[in-house]
């Protein structure tokens, strides 16, 4: 689903949601669909260098890790998180490595220690791990409507959006649950 870039996100955020982006489910499509596209997202993204390469694990770990995080994203937007999404999370992450430095100016920065995709991979984790700190990850979800579940940043005063556009799903899900009531006597 191609949403405006109206709900881009803050700094590295906007990588996290990129990355969840790369799966298009309403359209069915998969930008990671083999080691080689791997590599040239994160090439694209300057995440890796040309010469990087993957392998069919490496593929697998992002995966799993793209999918961890969308369940999270859904929970952000008040679902359930799937355990076993949360399982296969905690693996991927455990296979990444990174540490904590400190600039010249006292600040925090968290990094990949490791090369090639687990680099790349930890980028993305570290910037899970400082909009948390920032407060912001919270407002990193996923479209409520289950056909389209495409990231977007919440960027409302309550943090109350379910939606990653009104004009699209919003009006798509408001027009189910009015036809529901009106199924049931409700309306």
């Amino acid at each position: 689903m191609a949403v405006a870039q109206t709900n881009e996100a803050q700094g590295d955020l906007e990588l996290v949601r990129r990355f969840v982006n790369t799966r298009d489910v309403e359209e069915g499509t998969d930008e990671l669909d083999g080691p080689d596209s791997l590599i040239s997202w994160f090439s694209g993204m300057g995440l890796l260098d040309n010469e990087a390469i993957a392998d069919e694990e490496d593929l697998k770990r992002a995966l799993a890790l793209r999918e961890g995080i969308r369940s999270l994203l859904v929970a952000n937007n008040g679902e359930e998180v799937e355990p076993a999404n949360l399982r296969e999370l905690n693996r991927v992450a455990g296979s990444v490595c990174l540490r904590v430095r400190f600039d010249e100016d006292g600040g925090l920065m968290l990094g990949p220690e490791s090369s090639g995709v687990s680099a790349a991979l930890g980028r993305i984790l570290a910037a899970v791990v400082l909009a948390t700190d920032e407060g912001i990850w919270g407002r990193l979800k996923v479209c409520s409507n289950d056909a389209c579940q495409w990231a977007f940043y919440d960027r409302s005063r309550n943090r109350s959006g379910k939606w990653c556009t009104m004009e699209v799903c919003g009006n798509r899900m408001k027009a189910r649950a009015f036809r529901q009531r009106q199924g049931t006597g409700e309306g």
